[in-house]
């Protein structure tokens, strides 16, 4: 990228800078509240196709909507965090999460909702890069594991307590209140974040290559959609959606190829600069490191996806009771996080990632034993493993993987670990959905045979082809985890500490918020 307006703002310092703790602090409390309405949403489904009138596929837009705007949007933050200060980025980032709630709130039409959730993942999208990349900045190199078990907090416990939170306020109030809550928790971290938040580093003023944003947006989001609707795959042949995976991948292509030119061009002295700087893509330790992140995020969005449906259709908990399954384990990950951190700074990655395998091969192996006769305490148990797996995974891994990324890509880096989880949890909810699909389609169980609702009355129903599904689903998890296991044992992914450079703040950067 071209030169920083202020190229003495950015040192090698050994000293602290000034109050990291803070600025850290204010972004984990943003995302934490973004994550957390990203995951309220499931529950309240039901009320909001009565309230609009409109059918199962329609409402789930909702959620395809959101996502596929964090597709878009997330690929561009590293340009924009070289263009926009710190402290601009970040009120801009909040204040769409704030309008988007308030347009949801009072959301007159399906519509209109649909167009409120566009507006808080534009938002949603600006802040976990953020975060990451203060962290990586910020904070010398030997603490950075334990400042990243915050990240873990924010990627665990907001999606635990998310359907619990729904749970509660759908059992004393109507669906807008869940937005309505989020209004208030978008103002406080307005307010707080925009009288305390600090511009960090110097901004410059990239070039914008606008055709790198058009076909990013197109790629990621036709990606996104088409791995999202694989989960059709037990309903036949899903040509639609293979027809928009293969054009995303294609035009990803593109995209990739356009900045690798764009990296050479740039490198040559032309006033250009790419979208998304592909360098870390280069470097060993980030790709092994995420590579083993992504597989394990898949395992994770295919127990979010159908723990609810088993505990639902064949406990029949109710929503809230389905989300305090989720409750303990997601608590327990977010202790675990910065404990994991502070092992990964003293040893590495080893002594963690291993275990981790190991505790997601179990709780995978756990899960295929969902029958009728399991109870709510052996879903949490299942749970509770589950999330001590995954938080000795991905706390290393992701502290790992950035720490390979020269400081000066930091925020590119952040953006791309991002940009791919995002597609990672496209492809396991899909995966999961659509083994579950085709175990069900190829079951001769019908027992047992259990009671339940349809157009308000209580019909017998046969569950045992869904626990097939499920079974088979859970199944594949294993062999997931046991591949993240293999990877652990053959591939050593730990970078070599070295000297860390810190940018201080100073009063030219503080011009610039």
């Amino acid at each position: 990228m071209s030169e920083p307006q202020n190229p003495t703002a950015a040192v090698t310092a050994t000293e602290k800078p000034a109050r990291p703790g803070l600025l850290i602090g204010i972004l984990v409390m943003a995302a934490f509240v973004m994550i957390l309405n990203e995951t309220t949403l499931s529950n309240a489904l039901p009320d909001l196709m009565i309230e609009f009138s409109v059918g199962a596929d329609t409402a789930q837009w909702l959620t395809t909507a959101f996502m596929l705007t964090m597709a878009v949007v997330i690929p561009m933050t590293g340009y924009l965090m070289a263009r926009i200060p710190g402290r601009a980025l970040y009120i801009i980032a909040v204040a769409l999460f704030a309008v988007g709630s308030v347009i949801a709130t009072f959301a007159p039409a399906f519509w209109v909702l649909l167009v409120a959730r566009v507006v808080q993942a534009a938002g949603t999208a600006l802040i976990m890069p953020m975060l990451m990349t203060t962290i990586m900045v910020l904070v010398p190199a030997e603490r950075r594991g334990a400042m990243m078990g915050l990240v873990g907090i924010v990627m665990a416990v907001g999606p635990a307590i998310g359907p619990t939170y729904a749970g509660i306020v759908l059992e004393i109030a109507s669906w807008r209140w869940i937005f309505g809550t989020m209004i208030v928790l978008g103002v406080i971290a307005l307010v707080i974040g925009g009288m305390q938040m600090r511009s960090f580093q110097p901004t410059s003023k990239p070039p914008f290559d606008v055709f790198s944003a058009l076909i990013s947006a197109i790629g990621f989001a036709a990606t996104v959609y088409g791995l999202s609707k694989l989960s059709e795959l037990a309903d036949g042949f899903p040509t639609q959606s293979v027809i928009f995976l293969v054009f995303g991948i294609v035009v990803l292509a593109v995209f990739f190829k356009r900045q690798s030119s764009l990296i050479d061009a740039e490198a040559r002295g032309e006033h250009v600069t790419p979208l998304m700087n592909t360098a870390p893509l280069k470097i060993r330790e980030y790709v092994l490191s995420l590579a083993m992140l992504l597989i394990s995020f898949c395992t994770l969005f295919g127990f979010i996806i159908l723990m609810p449906i088993f505990a639902q259709t064949v406990l029949g908990l109710s929503a809230l009771q389905t989300g305090l399954v989720t409750l303990p384990g997601g608590i327990i990950m977010g202790v675990l996080g910065p404990v994991a951190g502070r092992i990964f700074d003293a040893k590495g990655t080893r002594p963690l990632i291993i275990p981790g395998a190991v505790m997601m091969i179990i709780a995978m192996f756990l899960m295929t034993r969902l029958d009728e006769d399991k109870n709510v305490w052996f879903l949490i148990g299942c749970a509770v493993v589950l999330n001590i797996g995954l938080a000795c995974l991905m706390t290393p891994l992701m502290a790992n993987a950035l720490a390979a990324v020269p400081t000066h890509l930091s925020a590119h880096g952040s953006s791309i670990l991002n940009t791919l989880q995002q597609l990672a949890g496209a492809a396991g909810t899909a995966l999961f959905v659509a083994v579950m699909g085709i175990g069900e389609s190829h079951s001769n169980s019908v027992e047992p045979i259990i009671p339940v609702e349809v157009d308000g009355q209580m019909v017998p129903a046969p569950m045992g082809p869904m626990i097939d599904g499920v079974t088979m689903s859970f199944w594949m998890g294993v062999c997931i985890a046991v591949v993240v296991f293999i990877m652990t044992l053959v591939l050593k992914v730990d970078v070599k500490r070295g000297p860390v450079e810190v940018i201080r703040e100073d009063s030219d950067v503080e011009a610039n918020a």
